[in-house]
């Protein structure tokens, strides 16, 4: 049977599939409803269609949400406390960013059943996905410290030791996942995102300046000049709304969730929504972070999320209650998204079950592996005198060293026929992307510069790599038609026999894909890629090795 006609429950012998585990095959369980895949000539009505979006919708919302961690709760506090309103039309122009980024990884997901790690590792070689991968789970288990950091912050103002709330938090993350059920963890991420509600009487209570608001998203400025500690910030929005963590989650979570290309749409419109929500969230936590400055006189004096909720609690207990409910909430859902995309990545990596339909009995090792990550992580946290400021800060380098990576990676999947067949990237979406990817490799260049050296002048550096990235792409062209002098010009494949049915077209096992031929231009970047990881990764170690003496 097909992944199309698979009765309700697991198949375990589909011919001609690339799913790896055959828990990804059947009807999709979402929080919402139910779709059966025995339901593919019912009448396609209005309620339908809703019906079937409810039951669809979570992996784009989750992702999204999720997002928007401790870490991107205090980046955007940060933002409100020291600038105002004046950086919130960064957050207007992330919005397609993340759209065009996760819209891609929906149609690798849908269309090959397989994880993202495991598309890497089979298309681009071990190396290559050892390289990418490995980077991924030491940043994923940073990221997951740095969330226990946050339940511990806003654990301090409610008044609640972290010594309380960090194991509390660890025990709800593990089992709200161990369920054995899809449904069932859909259903409580989505209990928690509702909590993220309470950002709206948050912001309510802030004292919101509309006019000042709607102006600032739409007039790019900065409060008081573009100075160093500001283009920073700046980095630092875009760095914590699109992280490497997403792609891999989203993918696998599509796979897990069992959509198929013929519920695309569907699951395109829950990625728009779910971008659409987080910006929404974290305009409301810069205005908020606003209103902690203006009311205390505290612009500029930005230290951790904790003291926002302490400065807006001068004011009103509920107000400084919500924003440390908020922080919690928002570290819990990254912590549970953050590790499952790793606990997804690993099963991916080493063929194993890992689906959140089979329960711990029949899928040990994924379960275990995520358990692992999140009583380290929360060990970790509790240990006195840990490096938290130290582990903040890798996070931060480390995700701007392999967020351009993971978008190239990203688009050259998007481009290979022989995993997307008829739904490779439209010409338009790659000038779109390549122009993303351009820019985060700006940004990641400039992130890791002044990582290593703390004195630059960031306003400067920005200038020269970006003159530098313009002369790159001009250097291109003539150098990718010298490298082509000789090659034989490829002949196109012949057209099918009949039109393609881009509904039902899956991906065949990845055994029987041709390999992946590169071009001149493909292996000059790769190799340029290759060569910048190289290099950022030891001056990371070198970079951690003198903090921690000091």
């Amino acid at each position: 049977m097909s992944a199309e006609t698979a009765p309700t429950g697991h198949v375990e012998h589909v011919p001609r599939s690339a799913v790896l585990d055959s828990a990804h095959l059947g009807d999709i369980e979402g929080a919402f409803g139910r779709v059966s895949v025995s339901d593919a000539n019912l009448p396609r009505t209005w309620k339908t269609r809703l019906l079937t979006l409810l039951a669809i919708v979570g992996p784009g919302i989750i992702v999204m949400v999720g997002d928007n961690d401790a870490g991107g709760v205090a980046t955007y506090a940060q933002a409100g406390q020291n600038y105002g309103y004046s950086l919130l039309w960064v957050l207007l122009l992330l919005i397609p960013v993340l759209i065009v980024n996760q819209e891609m990884v929906v149609r690798l997901g849908a269309v090959t059943g397989v994880g993202h790690a495991r598309l890497i590792n089979e298309r681009f070689g071990r190396g290559w996905g050892w390289f990418s991968v490995g980077d991924l789970f030491l940043l994923n288990f940073l990221t997951i410290v740095t969330e226990f950091i946050g339940i511990g912050l806003a654990a301090d103002y409610i008044g609640v030791s972290k010594y309380v709330a960090v194991p509390i938090s660890a025990v709800v993350l593990v089992v709200i996942m161990a369920t054995g059920s899809f449904r069932r963890w859909e259903r409580a991420m989505f209990v928690f995102i509702a909590i993220t509600l309470l950002q709206i009487p948050m912001l309510l209570m802030s004292h919101p300046q509309w006019a000042h608001a709607a102006k600032s998203f739409v007039v790019p400025t900065i409060s008081g000049g573009a100075t160093s500690d500001a283009v920073l910030l700046i980095i630092a929005m875009v760095g914590t709304t699109v992280a490497p963590w997403q792609l891999f989650f989203q993918q696998s979570n599509v796979v897990d969730k069992r959509i198929t290309p013929r519920f695309m749409a569907y699951e395109r419109a829950d990625t728009v929504l779910g971008a659409f929500v987080v910006i929404v969230g974290a305009a409301a936590l810069v205005m908020t972070g606003d209103w902690a400055a203006r009311s205390t006189d505290t612009v500029g004096n930005f230290t951790d999320a904790g003291a926002i909720a302490h400065l807006l609690g001068r004011h009103s207990d509920a107000l400084g209650s919500f924003f440390a409910i908020v922080l919690m909430d928002a570290s819990i859902i990254g912590a549970a998204a953050v590790t499952l995309a790793t606990s997804y990545a690993f099963g991916d990596v080493f063929g194993l079950k890992h689906s959140l339909h089979r329960g711990f009995a029949d899928a040990k090792q994924f379960y275990l592996s995520y358990t692992a990550m999140v009583v380290l992580a929360a060990v970790i946290v509790l240990i006195p005198g840990a490096p938290l400021g130290l582990i903040t800060t890798a996070v931060q380098a480390l995700a701007g060293l392999l967020l351009p990576s993971a978008s190239v990676f990203l688009l050259l999947l998007c481009n290979d026929r022989q995993v997307l067949g008829p739904w490779v990237n439209r010409p338009w979406l790659n000038w779109v992307a390549g122009l993303i990817v351009g820019t985060l490799l700006l940004l990641s260049g400039i992130l890791m510069a002044t990582t290593m050296f703390r004195d630059l002048d960031v306003v400067a550096v920005t200038g020269y790599l970006a003159v530098a990235l313009l002369i790159l792409a001009a250097a291109a062209v003539p150098t990718l038609r010298w490298m082509s002098r000789g090659r034989p010009t490829p002949v196109p494949p012949p057209a099918p026999a009949r039109p393609v049915d881009r509904a039902t077209w899956r991906m065949p096992p990845l055994t029987l894909l041709e390999p992946v031929t590169w071009s001149p231009g493909t292996r000059l970047g790769m190799i340029a890629l290759r060569s910048y990881l190289v290099v950022g990764a030891l001056l990371l170690i070198v970079k951690a090795i003198q903090l921690s003496g000091r």
